[in-house]
């Protein structure tokens, strides 16, 4: 057997294909370099596949505040007939739902159209590393090892994989308790009578999230009934509502904080449905995550069996579906050069070196029925400054996702796809720009804040005048 090593050179070396490596690739290659985009799956879109909605691009007043390549995205599954738009789930929060039978197509096409070049099947092993500079990617797949080699690397892998085996620090989790957000398997059913379904909501309240974004001045009956006339199958049922607490005190349900309902196609009557956890599993360790997933299938199982014979609307719905993948909320965050905190998403802090903005309740899910949730001041937005994708004790790497550097309840914030999606979209057209400039000295800190968000503001980007 052979143990030669080929080399393959680009610009940029994007790493990870979910929400942020999706954006920052094709960022990246629109604006010039020569990009590739490596994950070790066999499709790119990450928990854009699962079901769940999009959250984060609009903030809890309605606001667009993610515009850009996720528009772009958005506009190219409706053309495809794969999106749904802005909802209002009279809880706390605007989504965007969209068909992810669509999205698996959607995103395949954008990537193709900037010019990525797209490696699938195919792990990043490790990172080659001389005086803080990554000097290549070993990636291994079934042509053996590849040395890829470019100017600047983006971690986007959602662990910080190559970001700490580059030698940047990270913490994970809650540092003084060990507590680690759940790991859930999202699924679908498929023939929801969403007329019955939201008159359950209108009639009996008293089982959902509802008017948790004080600011709007409604009721939870208001809410109830402002989701009726919505039309539109998205609820959220919660763990301290009569009918969920009853059905986990007698074995007939799972225990977790919230049944979370969103519509996928108008057409097949189909929606996902977000509930299972297990949670204080690292997902960094292969062997855990491996092991929950019979679990987390036997939670699937009785979930359906619960709609099914309890929520009106479910009566005659068939199960259609899961995830293609364990859904994550959080592993490892990166240290870096600025660190975003609870005050600056809470604050609504607006900053003159934002590269994105974040819009998403504090969102901390905890093991069984626990679950942290707080609005945004003024159900507003804050920005995320360059400094947080920029990892310490590495001179030419960039970060985008949820293992960028920030606080434990920041992060629960930012770790949504939208956001996800402008930072990668920032990090991509920041790593062009380095890797056009025949002067630059190979630091990712030596940057022209100014021109960079001007790039973006010309490319779509939201950076300045929101709420």
């Amino acid at each position: 057997m052979s143990n030669t090593i080929s080399q393959q050179e680009y610009d940029v070396i994007v790493l990870g294909g979910g929400s942020a490596g999706v954006a920052a690739s094709i960022a990246a290659a629109r604006n010039g370099a020569r990009t590739i985009l490596v994950d070790a799956g066999p499709i790119i879109g990450g928990e854009m596949l699962s079901g769940i909605p999009i959250d984060g691009c609009l903030s809890s007043r309605g606001e667009w505040v993610v515009g850009g390549i996720t528009r772009e995205l958005f506009a190219e599954c409706d053309r495809m007939g794969g999106y749904i738009g802005p909802i209002d789930d009279h809880r706390a929060l605007w989504v965007v739902a969209i068909d992810p039978e669509v999205m698996k197509l959607a995103v395949v096409k954008l990537v193709q159209r900037s010019g990525v070049a797209l490696l699938l099947y195919t792990f990043a092993e490790n990172v080659v590393v001389q005086n803080g500079s990554v000097k290549g990617v070993m990636v291994l797949n079934k042509n053996r090892r590849t040395l890829l080699t470019g100017k600047v690397i983006i971690d986007c892998t959602g662990d910080a994989d190559a970001a700490v085996d580059a030698g940047a620090p990270w913490e994970i989790g809650n540092a003084s308790t060990g507590d680690l957000q759940p790991v859930s398997m999202v699924y679908r059913m498929q023939g929801v009578d969403t007329h019955r379904l939201l008159e359950f909501v209108r009639d009996h309240p008293e089982h959902f999230g509802l008017a948790e974004h004080k600011a709007r001045g409604m009721t939870a009956k208001e809410a109830a009934e402002g989701l009726y006339k919505q039309g539109l199958p998205k609820v959220f049922m919660v763990a301290n509502g009569p009918l969920m607490t009853k059905a986990i005190a007698d074995g007939e349900m799972y225990q977790s904080s919230m049944i979370a309902v969103t519509p996928i196609s108008l057409q097949r009557r189909e929606v996902s449905i977000n509930s299972t956890r297990i949670g204080n599993l690292d997902a960094t360790q292969t062997a855990q995550l491996s092991g929950a997933l019979p679990d987390l299938l036997d939670q699937v199982w009785m979930g359906v069996n619960f709609m099914r014979k309890y929520v009106p609307g479910f009566e005659n719905a068939v199960f259609s579906g899961i995830a293609p993948r364990i859904g994550i909320r959080e592993t490892r965050r990166i240290v870096g050069e600025y660190v975003l905190t609870r005050d600056d998403i809470m604050q609504a802090r607006k900053r003159p070196d934002g590269i994105g903005k974040g819009s998403h309740e504090l969102d901390i899910h905890g093991s069984g029925v626990k679950h942290e949730r707080s609005t945004i001041k003024d159900g507003g937005s804050y920005d995320i400054p360059y400094d947080c994708l920029v990892p310490k004790n590495v001179k030419n790497m960039l970060v985008a996702g949820r293992c960028f550097s920030a606080t434990r309840e920041a992060h629960s914030s930012a770790r949504v796809m939208g956001t996800c999606m402008a930072m990668g979209q920032a990090a991509g057209t920041a790593a062009a720009g380095f890797a056009a400039d025949p002067k630059w000295n190979g630091d990712v800190r030596s940057i022209d804040i100014q021109k960079l968000r001007a790039s973006l503001i010309a490319q779509g980007a939201v950076l300045d005048g929101t709420f």
